[in-house]
């Protein structure tokens, strides 16, 4: 493909989530290293993004003081109904609780405005998004098919091994579950049980008359890799039984060209309107410091990908750096 960007896009942002919107810009959230706010950045151009000013739409609330005070997670950015959401999750301490679990939970935040980066008092609160489990929750992402709004996350259930599986619901509305969760997907496979049993990070493509969904497994190092369900988009998508999950990962670790752990993806389209592109994160070394999570060197790449004569991606390997 022609079409290749600068990688990494933006140094030190984990969690990338890119949306493009109909006004032309592309609009950028993701996890910041001090895990303290939300900030969104816009551009023209993908390449644009690394220089484009950050606003922050949001900050974690004072210690103390409720339940997102501590490790803010994950934010991705949607547009529904006339108005934008930001989903993302949050503790109210850094400690874990008694299934050695970090303690985040779900919310949301909400924007009527045209211009979602016109001032942070704009946004507003929509609180916790419950679900069936008062356990450690995250990730979360939303899509519409067949003019119903659905939601996806990863949740730990206490009788299920492992961190957390994927689970999906329809809607009420962008803050409320209508229907009752449904699992997708649990941590199964020798590629997303390495040091932990975790399925995270879920992201929906809807091309070629199926719905994918990939997501992440196993530990944040090295090991860190994607794996994909699918289901045609004709389908009751909460009948567990009408998806299939792939027994591989569908990108992984480059060893030789030394690009880590890629993971936590995210998809929108080229500025040609038309070239798909990947949007992860990916370590470039392995000596990580104490706790991978505290280390910040996670970088946003952007990249294109292919589709088989059957209709599925083919994401391929990581890109190597543009630069050093």
């Amino acid at each position: 493909m022609t079409v290749r960007y600068e990688n990494p896009v933006i140094i030190q942002r984990a969690d990338p989530y890119i949306y493009k919107h109909t006004d032309g810009y592309y609009y950028f959230v993701a996890s910041v290293p001090a895990y303290n706010l939300i900030e969104l950045r816009r551009a023209k151009t993908i390449d644009g993004l690394a220089h484009a000013m950050p606003r922050t739409i949001w900050r974690k609330h004072d210690s103390g003081t409720g339940a997102q005070s501590e490790l803010i997670w994950a934010p991705e950015l949607h547009y529904t109904d006339g108005k934008w959401y930001v989903y993302y999750a949050a503790s109210h301490t850094t400690a874990f609780d008694e299934n050695g679990m970090f303690q985040h939970r779900m919310f949301a935040i909400e924007c009527d405005a045209e211009d979602p980066m016109e001032t942070e008092e704009n946004w507003v609160e929509r609180g916790q998004i419950e679900t069936h489990l008062d356990s450690f929750a995250l990730d979360a992402t939303s899509f519409e098919l067949n003019d119903k709004l659905y939601y996806v996350w990863a949740q730990k259930d206490p009788e299920i091994k492992g961190n957390s599986n994927l689970y999906i619901a329809e809607m009420e509305n962008p803050w409320t579950l209508k229907t009752a969760p449904v699992m997708l997907s649990k941590p199964e496979f020798d590629w997303e049980t390495k040091i932990f049993w975790v399925n995270e990070g879920p992201a929906i493509l809807k091309r070629n008359g199926k719905v994918f969904l990939t997501f992440s497994g196993s530990a944040t190092d090295e090991n860190y890799a994607m794996g994909m369900l699918w289901i045609e988009d004709d389908k009751d998508v909460l009948d567990a039984t009408n998806w299939h999950k792939l027994d591989h990962p569908v990108f992984q670790s480059d060893m030789e060209n030394g690009l880590y752990g890629p993971g936590h993806n995210s998809f929108t389209v080229a500025e040609d309107g038309e070239t798909d592109l990947l949007v992860y994160h990916v370590r470039n070394y392995l000596d990580i410091k104490g706790d991978p999570l505290y280390d910040p060197n996670r970088h946003t790449m952007v990249q294109p990908f292919e589709w088989d004569d059957e209709g599925f991606p083919v994401f391929g390997k990581p890109q190597p750096f543009t630069f050093n």
